[in-house]
């Protein structure tokens, strides 16, 4: 069997564009493979829009992800775990929030930092929270209420 140059170089570039979609795809959904970091948790009202691989942010920087989210059969509210870089500390009054990207973004978490000198460790729960608005409500709220003066 005989291979000529020009198929060697279409299976390369072939192979090539798979790899590069592959990277693509890990990059892209937040897969990391260390699993560096330490876990904190929060729960909320309402948790829509924000779903595991979504990031937790702090000024607009991207420190962490979420790892998981349950809903808490005795409170009915969604309980979040999140995983953030072990080189950021977050003070033990700062507040976290869902954000969302624009109109037409997504969701992400916000931390909002506080000033306290003590810091989360180790599996601490974020309890300062505020959950996502839904713009959808908020639209039939104010159409609802539009023509009341």
């Amino acid at each position: 069997m005989t291979t000529s140059t020009t198929e060697v170089l279409v299976g390369g570039a072939v192979l090539a564009a798979a790899i590069a979609f592959g990277a693509y795809a890990i990059n892209s959904t937040g897969f990391e493979l260390r699993g560096t970091g330490y876990p904190l948790s929060a729960s909320f009202r309402s948790l829509e829009g924000v779903s595991v691989g979504s990031d937790v942010r702090l000024a607009g920087v991207k420190v962490g992800t979420v790892t998981g989210i349950s809903l808490n059969p005795e409170t009915f509210r969604a309980d979040m775990g999140m995983t953030l870089q072990d080189d950021i500390l977050i003070p033990d009054d700062s507040a976290i929030l869902i954000s969302s990207e624009g109109l037409l973004g997504g969701n992400f978490v916000e931390i909002s930092p506080g000033g306290s000198p003590f810091y989360y460790e180790d599996g601490d729960e974020i309890l300062d929270t505020q959950g996502s608005v839904s713009l959808i409500s908020l639209l039939l709220k104010y159409v609802a209420g539009g023509g009341e003066e």
